[in-house]
């Protein structure tokens, strides 16, 4: 791949992203933001030119989600609001998946990912295959897939769900399918945090998990707190069962933001992905962010300068095989319907 060339600072650049500075301040000295600059306005000179728009997952760091970012938020949303575009090109400024999952509800656009390695664990740890042993082995139940798998895992599940509605998801499908028990895949630590919230119902699942949300324990928390008695712990149902018991709330991406918005603790941790906090902070002055995360490698694969060579090479081409597309969208349909 070749990539642009490094790309000067000047005044006119500065005054013409001097609005958007203002956002990542807190986050970007002065020199740092003179590096980063350039390309914040290219990519959003570029933007208009193409009729581009760029989906910022909330994993992205700051200068990406609050400079350049059109549409921000979890990965259904994204994929969600951008098929409502009038946009020719989609950027995913994410992972894979959410790039396939983009495609998927925007067949008309090209769609676009700045790194084609940027991937996901769980979404990597299964395939169609294993799918089809997961049907022999539970025959007649529904197969509820994680929106954070590929497209062809998608197409041989029966219905989607997102970390903020699977509750909701496994308890009609159980009602509309007359079963007590379902087949959740392939994220164990959200299928058992799911379980713990039905218990009239048998949740199966997978040995799959995301590399980052694994890695937090219960102890991690009681030290948090150990050392500010007073802090608000949320974390994301993708953490272990210990983390979830030791949390004050879990929830989603999007309803970890809604939680720090509307009560406004005095000090809050988000017991996920490190850029979550750095994004949120901004809109809340008034909450003290207290850091306790992990990085999340193959987001941090997305860069500026990669989105701006995306912008200009067209490239990387995210592709689904039409079939396979249409089956996964009805799925994703499904649960849009249910949910």
């Amino acid at each position: 791949m070749i990539m642009t060339e490094r790309l000067k600072y000047t005044d006119e650049i500065g005054a013409a992203t001097a609005h958007l500075y203002d956002r990542v301040s807190d986050q970007y000295q002065e020199d740092h933001w003179k590096a980063l600059a350039p390309y914040v306005y290219e990519i959003n000179r570029l933007k208009k030119e193409k009729n581009a728009v760029i989906l910022a997952h909330n994993y992205m760091t700051p200068d990406i989600f609050h400079c350049v970012g059109d549409i921000v938020g979890d990965s259904l949303k994204l994929a969600q609001e951008a098929a409502k575009s009038d946009a020719d090109i989609i950027v995913q400024a994410g992972v894979h998946f959410m790039a396939e999952t983009s495609k998927i509800l925007c067949s008309d656009k090209i769609v676009l990912i700045p790194d084609v390695k940027a991937g996901c664990s769980l979404a990597e740890g299964i395939n169609a295959a294993d799918v089809a042993l997961l049907r022999e082995k539970y025959p007649g139940l529904p197969v509820i897939t994680y929106v954070n798998t590929t497209a062809e895992v998608k197409a041989a599940s029966d219905i989607c769900c997102t970390s903020g509605n699977a509750v909701k998801i496994v308890e009609k499908i159980a009602k509309e399918w007359g079963v007590s028990e379902v087949l959740m895949i392939p994220d164990q630590y959200l299928a058992a945090y799911v379980a713990t919230q039905i218990p009239d119902i048998k949740v199966h699942t997978y040995k799959g998990e995301c590399e980052v949300h694994e890695r937090f324990t219960g102890d991690d928390l009681r030290k948090v707190r150990e050392k500010d008695p007073g802090v608000t712990i949320l974390a994301h149902p993708e953490c272990p069962q210990d983390v979830l018991e030791e949390a004050d709330y879990a929830g989603s991406t999007a309803q970890m933001i809604d939680y720090v918005t509307d009560r406004q603790p005095a000090k809050v941790v988000l017991i996920t992905e490190c850029s979550m906090g750095d994004n949120i902070a901004k809109a809340n002055p008034n909450v003290d962010f207290v850091r306790s995360c992990h990085l999340c490698p193959h987001m941090k694969r997305i860069t500026l300068p990669k989105i701006l060579h995306s912008l200009q090479t067209l490239e990387t081409q995210v592709e689904v095989d039409p079939a396979v597309a249409k089956k996964a969208k009805e799925a994703v349909d499904y649960m849009l319907r249910l949910s």
